[in-house]
């Protein structure tokens, strides 16, 4: 029964050492993730071209809104029966402007996305390739980090490797 007992404890203290020694070990990191996007040259690129596209829309869509508007001040100086006719030309604008507004809307959102959802796999991609290389155990994104010791903190290496593309 001493001897059950004392190998019990012997087991216990041994796996205690191997465990300690495993995660000695291993390698842990994390990264902002938030500034890996946001500072990556690939998204400062496609926000500049995406805001090139939305003021190019805006600028379309003032011209279209200021046509609608020309016709509206023409109204009142036209008689009743070219006033009607006018009147459904204006609602016909009003509901192409409002149909344009949406499509383009819904066009620059799904390319935002899409485009968004591309940028973070490629820094996934670039954090797994790095890991691997490094052989860290673990990369956490510092969002589920309550505390992380900056020597551990890896976002200005992983962004070096995503902006080295860049020259």
């Amino acid at each position: 029964m001493k001897l059950s007992k004392f190998v019990l404890v012997f087991i216990f203290i041994l796996s205690l050492f191997v465990s300690t020694q495993a995660s000695a070990e291993e390698k842990i990191g994390y990264v902002d993730l938030s500034i890996l996007f946001d500072e990556y040259y690939k998204t400062k690129e496609f926000d500049a071209m995406l805001e090139q596209k939305h003021n190019g829309y805006e600028a379309e869509k003032q011209a279209k809104l200021e046509k609608l508007q020309e016709a509206q001040g023409k109204l009142a100086l036209l008689k009743e029966d070219k006033k009607a006719e006018l009147e459904g030309q204006i609602e016909q604008m009003r509901a192409e402007l409002v149909e344009y507004d949406q499509q383009q809307k819904t066009t620059l959102t799904k390319e935002r996305n899409e485009k968004i959802r591309d940028i973070l796999l490629e820094i996934e991609k670039v954090v797994s390739t790095y890991a691997e290389k490094e052989e860290y155990s673990i990369i956490l994104n510092d969002r589920v980090l309550i505390y992380g010791q900056q020597t551990h903190n890896l976002t200005e290496k992983i962004l070096n490797i995503l902006n080295a593309g860049q020259e």
